[in-house]
């Protein structure tokens, strides 16, 4: 039986918590179109009857615009030591950047395995898909270069076989029917942050954070109380919506999420507190759970 770790990591956007999700076939990481969507290292788990594989999807690599962007790359960075594998995925429609130079250089650093995954394939014919594999297999040995579409599971069954192949003999390392290890107040705060980022736009996403308070079971059914912290007061007023519409609107949907996840009835409210520039305050961001870490 083989056992062992693979990081994930690549530019925002490139399709890590869909490939994440994919690989264990069950929604362990929200995904939204946005940028910055991940935010925290989030461990996948797939598990048959000859291994099991722990991905761990990372934060999306990028330029520190604040505080909470540097501690999000540190968390990627981190998961990059000590694992059996590196997958290093790409946006194939999206052109080479000075930003995929600074994170083929960090790669360079590391000692794993490391697969270069061509993502979105679907959306390039074959010439075209044939320079990608060029341009990006010159810029540093991969052990091995792996087309896929993380969102239309095209050829993710060959990408495990493929890595089965660089993992160690072992036992299980989590109980065989789990496919995360987050707590359940991490995972329901990640649905409701999920929703903000479906309904809203401009600053609003990237500028709220999300605390479960308390999750009380009441009967056959729970009660979750959670705070949606943002910077202004402006993207409070946002959040809340018309006589509270917005607010309504993204509880409506998450609740119907999460009760799906529990298998219970829900009921779940929501708070809107402001706390200014918290993406760059050291203590804010500890109190969020966006812990440093040093490397």
């Amino acid at each position: 039986m083989k056992s062992g770790f693979v990081t994930i990591v690549g530019k925002p956007n490139a399709g890590k918590s869909t490939l994440t999700n994919a690989l264990v076939d069950a929604k362990v990481a929200i995904v939204s179109s946005k940028a910055g969507t991940t935010r925290n290292n989030i461990r996948g788990i797939y598990t048959d009857e000859n291994c099991q594989i722990i991905f761990i999807d990372t934060p999306g690599l990028s330029n520190s615009k604040d505080l909470l962007q540097t501690r999000m790359n540190k968390l990627a960075l981190s998961e990059l030591e000590g694992v059996d594998v590196i997958y290093f995925i790409v946006d194939v429609t999206s052109p080479f950047t000075k930003q995929d130079e600074t994170n083929i250089e960090r790669l360079k650093q590391t000692k794993g395995h490391k697969f270069l995954l061509l993502n979105k394939i679907d959306k390039l014919n074959k010439e075209q898909l044939l320079n990608v594999v060029v341009q990006w297999s010159n810029r540093i040995d991969f052990d091995e270069v792996i087309p896929i579409s993380a969102l239309k599971n095209d050829n993710l069954q060959e990408l495990i076989k493929t890595t089965l192949n660089y993992l160690p003999e072992g036992d299980y390392m989590y109980d065989p029917s789990l496919k995360t290890d987050s707590s359940s107040a991490f995972q329901l705060s990640e649905v409701i942050r999920e929703k903000i980022l479906f309904y809203t736009q401009q600053e609003v996403p990237h500028d709220c954070a999300v605390i479960v308070d308390a999750i009380q079971k009441k009967g056959n059914s729970y009660e979750v109380n959670a705070t949606i912290v943002v910077s202004k007061d402006s993207q409070k007023a946002i959040l809340i919506g018309k006589n509270g519409s917005m607010l309504k609107r993204i509880g409506t949907s998450a609740r119907k999420d999460i009760q799906y996840m529990l298998q219970k009835p829900l009921y779940l409210d929501l708070y809107v507190r402001v706390e200014k520039n918290w993406r760059d305050n050291p203590n804010k961001l500890y109190q969020l759970g966006y812990k440093d870490i040093d490397l």
